[in-house]
C-alpha cells in the first residue's frame, strides 16, 4: 500500500469520550454519537485524541473504545481514525497493532509530552517503531504544539519521515503556524495528506489547499463548517468570514467554560449524554452548565437532535 496517497478529505469529527457519571466509559453512547455525525455529512471519527481524552483513558479502556468505534462504524461510510499517543512507547506500540488488527482505516500519534523529544530524530525514534505495528494502514503524525510542549518542524519532519516510515500518510496539524502549514501541504507537490485541526481558524487553511479537516464542534456543528466551505469555493468571501465569525464566538464561548467540559455539555444539544470529564480537568457546575447552554442556543447555530435517544 502506498500510504502517501490516502487521503481523509471533509470534515472529521474528534468524539468526545462519553462517561458514565461515575467515570466509566459509556460505549452504549457511541451509537447516538455516529448516528449524528452521519445525519450531519461528517466524514470521520478521530477517536482517543485530545477531545476524546484519550491520554486519559487506559490501555484497556482505549482499545474497548476503537472496538466499539468500529463496531458501530462497519456498515457506515465513516472513516476510523484511532489515535494511539502515549508517553509509553510499548503501550503506543500495543494500540497500534489493536488498530491494525481491528481494520482501523488510519492510525494517528501524538508526541510523548513528559520526556519531550527535543530533535527531529528523536521524534523518529519514537514513531518508527510504532508505525511498524500498523504497518498496513496509514500513519498520521499529530502535531499539537500547545499541549504537548512538542513543537519541532513539520516540513522537517515530513524529509526525514518519508524515507524511514513507510506507511506515512501525512500529519494531523494542530497548530495557527499556518506558514508551516503551507509549507507541509506544499511538500513534494502535495505529497502527503495534511489535515487542519483549529475549527476556529478552517477558512484560513482553505485557501492554502487543506482539503480535510479533524475537530470537536464538528461533532455537533458541522452543518456550519459545510457552508464555510461552500462559500468559499463560490467566492463568497463575505459570507464566508461571516460564517467563520459564528465559529470563533462559539469556540470563545466554550473556552470561557473549559474547552471540553463545555464541548461535552454542549452535546447534550446534539441529542448525546456524554457525561463528565476526568481529572485534572474540572466538570462544570449546574449553575455554569446552565449559562453555558444558554450562551450557545442563542449563537442558534446546532440544529435539534435528529437521532434517536436510548
Amino acid at each position: 500500500m502506498k500510504n502517501q496517497t490516502h487521503r481523509l478529505t471533509g470534515l472529521i469529527a474528534a468524539p468526545f469520550t462519553a462517561m458514565h457519571p461515575d467515570g466509566r466509559l459509556h460505549l452504549s453512547a457511541v451509537e447516538q454519537q455516529a448516528a449524528r455525525l452521519l445525519a450531519d455529512g461528517v466524514a470521520g471519527a478521530f477517536i482517543c485524541g485530545s477531545t476524546g481524552e484519550g491520554l486519559s483513558l487506559s490501555t484497556p479502556e482505549r482499545q474497548q473504545l476503537a472496538e466499539r468505534w468500529r463496531d458501530v462504524l462497519k456498515h457506515t461510510a465513516l472513516q476510523l481514525v484511532v489515535h494511539v499517543g502515549h508517553n509509553s512507547l510499548e503501550e503506543a506500540k500495543a494500540l497500534a497493532a489493536h488498530a491494525q488488527r481491528l481494520q482501523a482505516d488510519a492510525v494517528s500519534l501524538v508526541a510523548p509530552s513528559y520526556y519531550k523529544p527535543a530533535t527531529i530524530a528523536e521524534l523518529l525514534d519514537f514513531c518508527i517503531p510504532i508505525a511498524r505495528e500498523c504497518a498496513a494502514l496509514p500513519f498520521y503524525f499529530y502535531h499539537i504544539p500547545p499541549l504537548t510542549g512538542v513543537n519541532l518542524s513539520m516540513l522537517e519532519f515530513l524529509r526525514q519521515a518519508e524515507s524511514r516510515i513507510p506507511n506515512l500518510a501525512g500529519i494531523k496539524f494542530s497548530s495557527t503556524d499556518l506558514m508551516m502549514l503551507q509549507e507541509c501541504l506544499a511538500f513534494e507537490g502535495g505529497r502527503f495528506n495534511i489535515l487542519f485541526g483549529c475549527d476556529e481558524m478552517l477558512l484560513g487553511a482553505l485557501p492554502l489547499g487543506v482539503t480535510g479537516a479533524v475537530g470537536s464542534t464538528y461533532n455537533y456543528c458541522a452543518p456550519l463548517y459545510h457552508e464555510i466551505k461552500s462559500a468559499f469555493h463560490a467566492g463568497q468571501l463575505d459570507a464566508a468570514r461571516a460564517l467563520q465569525l459564528k465559529s470563533v464566538k462559539l469556540v470563545q464561548t466554550l473556552a470561557a467554560f473549559g474547552v471540553l467540559a463545555s464541548g461535552k455539555a454542549v452535546m447534550s444539544l446534539a441529542g448525546v449524554d456524554c457525561g463528565p470529564v476526568r481529572p485534572p480537568l474540572r466538570n462544570l457546575t449546574a449553575e455554569q452548565r446552565a449559562r453555558l447552554l444558554h450562551q450557545v442556543k442563542a449563537l442558534d447555530l446546532i440544529a435539534p437532535a435528529q437521532v434517536p435517544s436510548h
